[in-house]
Protein backbone atom coordinates (compact mmCIF):
# COMPACT_ATOMS: atom_id res chain seq x y z
CA UNK A 1 0.00 0.00 0.00
CA UNK A 2 1.59 3.28 -1.10
CA UNK A 3 1.20 6.71 0.46
CA UNK A 4 1.79 10.32 -0.45
CA UNK A 5 4.47 12.38 1.31
CA UNK A 6 2.46 15.56 1.87
CA UNK A 7 4.63 16.97 4.67
CA UNK A 8 7.69 16.38 6.83
CA UNK A 9 7.43 14.40 10.06
CA UNK A 10 10.37 16.28 11.58
CA UNK A 11 8.41 19.24 12.89
CA UNK A 12 7.82 21.06 16.17
CA UNK A 13 4.42 20.62 17.89
CA UNK A 14 3.28 24.09 16.81
CA UNK A 15 4.24 23.24 13.22
CA UNK A 16 2.36 19.94 13.50
CA UNK A 17 -0.78 21.80 14.53
CA UNK A 18 -0.46 24.08 11.50
CA UNK A 19 -0.06 21.04 9.23
CA UNK A 20 -3.28 19.61 10.64
CA UNK A 21 -5.11 22.88 10.08
CA UNK A 22 -3.79 23.09 6.53
CA UNK A 23 -4.72 19.52 5.53
CA UNK A 24 -8.10 19.13 7.24
CA UNK A 25 -9.81 20.93 4.37
CA UNK A 26 -8.73 18.11 2.04
CA UNK A 27 -10.66 15.46 4.00
CA UNK A 28 -13.64 14.16 2.00
CA UNK A 29 -16.82 12.47 3.21
CA UNK A 30 -18.68 9.84 1.25
CA UNK A 31 -20.51 6.56 1.58
CA UNK A 32 -18.22 3.49 1.60
CA UNK A 33 -19.71 0.79 -0.62
CA UNK A 34 -18.63 -2.62 -1.93
CA UNK A 35 -16.21 -3.49 0.85
CA UNK A 36 -14.36 -6.76 0.24
CA UNK A 37 -11.20 -6.23 2.29
CA UNK A 38 -10.38 -4.24 5.40
CA UNK A 39 -7.02 -3.37 6.93
CA UNK A 40 -6.08 -2.45 10.47
CA UNK A 41 -2.86 -1.19 12.02
CA UNK A 42 -1.61 -0.71 15.56
CA UNK A 43 1.60 0.21 17.36
CA UNK A 44 3.22 -1.11 20.54
CA UNK A 45 6.29 0.33 22.22
CA UNK A 46 9.38 -1.22 23.73
CA UNK A 47 11.74 1.32 25.22
CA UNK A 48 12.67 3.73 22.46
CA UNK A 49 11.37 1.48 19.66
CA UNK A 50 7.93 1.53 18.04
CA UNK A 51 6.64 -1.76 16.61
CA UNK A 52 3.75 -1.63 14.12
CA UNK A 53 1.66 -4.42 12.67
CA UNK A 54 -0.64 -4.05 9.67
CA UNK A 55 -3.17 -6.72 8.77
CA UNK A 56 -5.40 -7.27 5.75
CA UNK A 57 -8.61 -9.24 6.33
CA UNK A 58 -11.53 -10.48 4.27
CA UNK A 59 -14.40 -8.18 5.24
CA UNK A 60 -17.03 -10.90 5.17
CA UNK A 61 -15.46 -13.61 7.32
CA UNK A 62 -12.53 -11.74 8.93
CA UNK A 63 -10.09 -14.25 7.48
CA UNK A 64 -6.48 -13.04 7.64
CA UNK A 65 -5.11 -12.42 4.14
CA UNK A 66 -1.81 -10.66 4.79
CA UNK A 67 0.31 -9.19 7.57
CA UNK A 68 3.28 -6.85 7.65
CA UNK A 69 5.53 -5.48 10.40
CA UNK A 70 7.73 -2.44 10.81
CA UNK A 71 9.78 -0.92 13.60
CA UNK A 72 11.72 2.27 14.13
CA UNK A 73 12.96 4.56 16.87
CA UNK A 74 10.40 6.72 18.63
CA UNK A 75 11.40 10.33 18.01
CA UNK A 76 8.19 12.27 18.67
CA UNK A 77 6.79 12.83 22.18
CA UNK A 78 3.33 11.73 23.24
CA UNK A 79 1.08 14.77 22.81
CA UNK A 80 -2.72 14.36 22.81
CA UNK A 81 -4.09 15.51 19.46
CA UNK A 82 -0.76 14.93 17.69
CA UNK A 83 -0.67 11.14 17.88
CA UNK A 84 -0.08 10.72 14.15
CA UNK A 85 3.28 12.46 14.35
CA UNK A 86 4.41 9.85 16.88
CA UNK A 87 2.88 6.72 15.32
CA UNK A 88 2.24 7.63 11.69
CA UNK A 89 5.69 6.95 10.18
CA UNK A 90 5.95 3.39 11.51
CA UNK A 91 2.30 2.60 10.67
CA UNK A 92 2.80 3.77 7.09
CA UNK A 93 5.92 1.63 6.79
CA UNK A 94 3.99 -1.43 7.97
CA UNK A 95 1.11 -0.70 5.59
CA UNK A 96 3.54 -0.58 2.68
CA UNK A 97 3.93 -4.34 3.10
CA UNK A 98 0.29 -5.29 2.43
CA UNK A 99 -2.02 -4.94 -0.57
CA UNK A 100 -4.47 -2.06 -0.81
CA UNK A 101 -7.62 -2.49 1.26
CA UNK A 102 -11.08 -1.18 0.48
CA UNK A 103 -11.20 0.50 3.89
CA UNK A 104 -8.70 1.14 6.70
CA UNK A 105 -9.37 1.08 10.45
CA UNK A 106 -7.14 2.93 12.90
CA UNK A 107 -7.03 2.86 16.70
CA UNK A 108 -7.51 6.60 16.95
CA UNK A 109 -9.80 9.42 15.99
CA UNK A 110 -11.07 10.54 12.64
CA UNK A 111 -12.77 13.94 12.72
CA UNK A 112 -13.60 13.57 16.44
CA UNK A 113 -10.59 15.77 17.08
CA UNK A 114 -10.13 19.44 18.05
CA UNK A 115 -8.94 20.27 14.51
CA UNK A 116 -11.08 17.57 12.80
CA UNK A 117 -7.88 15.78 11.78
CA UNK A 118 -7.15 12.78 13.96
CA UNK A 119 -4.99 9.81 13.04
CA UNK A 120 -7.59 8.11 10.82
CA UNK A 121 -8.22 11.31 8.85
CA UNK A 122 -4.50 12.07 8.58
CA UNK A 123 -3.38 8.61 7.47
CA UNK A 124 -6.41 8.10 5.25
CA UNK A 125 -5.54 11.30 3.40
CA UNK A 126 -1.89 10.29 3.00
CA UNK A 127 -2.92 6.85 1.73
CA UNK A 128 -5.82 8.24 -0.33
CA UNK A 129 -8.05 5.41 0.92
CA UNK A 130 -11.34 5.28 2.86
CA UNK A 131 -10.49 5.31 6.55
CA UNK A 132 -12.31 5.09 9.88
CA UNK A 133 -11.25 5.98 13.40
CA UNK A 134 -12.22 3.50 16.10
CA UNK A 135 -10.82 4.56 19.46
CA UNK A 136 -11.17 2.91 22.84
CA UNK A 137 -11.56 6.27 24.58
CA UNK A 138 -13.08 9.65 23.79
CA UNK A 139 -10.79 12.49 22.81
CA UNK A 140 -13.27 15.19 21.80
CA UNK A 141 -16.99 15.87 21.88
CA UNK A 142 -19.86 15.10 24.23
CA UNK A 143 -22.18 12.09 24.21
CA UNK A 144 -24.79 10.27 26.24
CA UNK A 145 -24.30 6.64 27.14
CA UNK A 146 -25.87 4.47 24.41
CA UNK A 147 -28.34 1.70 25.21
CA UNK A 148 -26.80 -1.55 26.38
CA UNK A 149 -27.51 -3.74 23.35
CA UNK A 150 -24.93 -4.47 20.66
CA UNK A 151 -25.39 -2.05 17.77
CA UNK A 152 -26.75 0.77 19.91
CA UNK A 153 -25.02 4.11 19.53
CA UNK A 154 -25.28 7.74 20.52
CA UNK A 155 -23.92 10.72 18.64
CA UNK A 156 -20.65 12.38 19.58
CA UNK A 157 -21.19 16.12 19.29
CA UNK A 158 -18.88 19.13 19.47
CA UNK A 159 -20.52 22.57 19.64
CA UNK A 160 -23.54 21.36 17.73
CA UNK A 161 -21.57 19.45 15.08
CA UNK A 162 -21.79 15.65 14.90
CA UNK A 163 -18.22 14.30 14.78
CA UNK A 164 -18.72 10.62 15.55
CA UNK A 165 -20.59 8.10 17.66
CA UNK A 166 -20.23 6.06 20.83
CA UNK A 167 -20.93 2.56 19.50
CA UNK A 168 -21.79 -0.52 21.56
CA UNK A 169 -20.00 -3.39 19.80
CA UNK A 170 -20.90 -5.93 22.54
CA UNK A 171 -23.96 -6.00 24.76
CA UNK A 172 -23.32 -4.32 28.11
CA UNK A 173 -19.65 -3.65 27.28
CA UNK A 174 -18.15 -0.16 27.16
CA UNK A 175 -18.61 1.55 23.78
CA UNK A 176 -15.91 2.39 21.27
CA UNK A 177 -15.71 5.83 19.69
CA UNK A 178 -16.15 5.74 15.94
CA UNK A 179 -15.66 8.66 13.57
CA UNK A 180 -15.18 9.16 9.83
CA UNK A 181 -11.56 9.49 8.78
CA UNK A 182 -11.24 10.23 5.05
CA UNK A 183 -13.49 9.18 2.13
CA UNK A 184 -16.05 7.77 4.59
CA UNK A 185 -19.10 8.99 6.48
CA UNK A 186 -20.57 8.29 9.91
CA UNK A 187 -23.13 5.71 8.80
CA UNK A 188 -20.43 3.77 6.95
CA UNK A 189 -18.08 4.04 9.93
CA UNK A 190 -20.69 2.63 12.31
CA UNK A 191 -21.73 -0.17 9.94
CA UNK A 192 -18.17 -1.26 9.13
CA UNK A 193 -16.88 -1.08 12.71
CA UNK A 194 -19.85 -3.11 13.94
CA UNK A 195 -19.45 -5.75 11.22
CA UNK A 196 -15.76 -6.11 12.11
CA UNK A 197 -16.48 -6.60 15.82
CA UNK A 198 -16.87 -10.39 15.98
CA UNK A 199 -17.40 -11.24 19.63
CA UNK A 200 -14.98 -8.66 21.02
CA UNK A 201 -15.27 -4.98 21.91
CA UNK A 202 -12.51 -3.96 19.49
CA UNK A 203 -13.06 -4.62 15.75
CA UNK A 204 -11.09 -7.64 14.57
CA UNK A 205 -8.56 -5.85 12.30
CA UNK A 206 -7.50 -3.62 15.19
CA UNK A 207 -7.64 -6.38 17.79
CA UNK A 208 -5.41 -8.63 15.69
CA UNK A 209 -3.00 -5.81 14.79
CA UNK A 210 -2.66 -4.96 18.47
CA UNK A 211 -1.94 -8.58 19.45
CA UNK A 212 0.72 -8.92 16.75
CA UNK A 213 2.41 -5.56 17.42
CA UNK A 214 2.50 -6.27 21.17
CA UNK A 215 4.02 -9.69 20.55
CA UNK A 216 6.76 -8.09 18.42
CA UNK A 217 7.47 -5.47 21.08
CA UNK A 218 7.72 -8.08 23.83
CA UNK A 219 10.20 -10.12 21.77
CA UNK A 220 12.69 -7.26 21.94
CA UNK A 221 12.57 -6.73 25.68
Amino acid sequence: MRYRALHSWDVRPDEAVEIQKMLTGSVRFQRVDRVETVAGADVSFSGSRAHAAAVLLDYHDMRLLDVSFAEMDVVYPYIPGLLTFREGPVILRALEGIDEADVLLFDGQGIAHPRRFGEASHLGLLLDRPSIGCAKSRLWGEFREPDGERGSFSLLVDRGEVVGAALRTRTNVRPVFVSPGHMSDLSSAIEIALNCARGYRVPEPLRLAHILSLKRARMTR
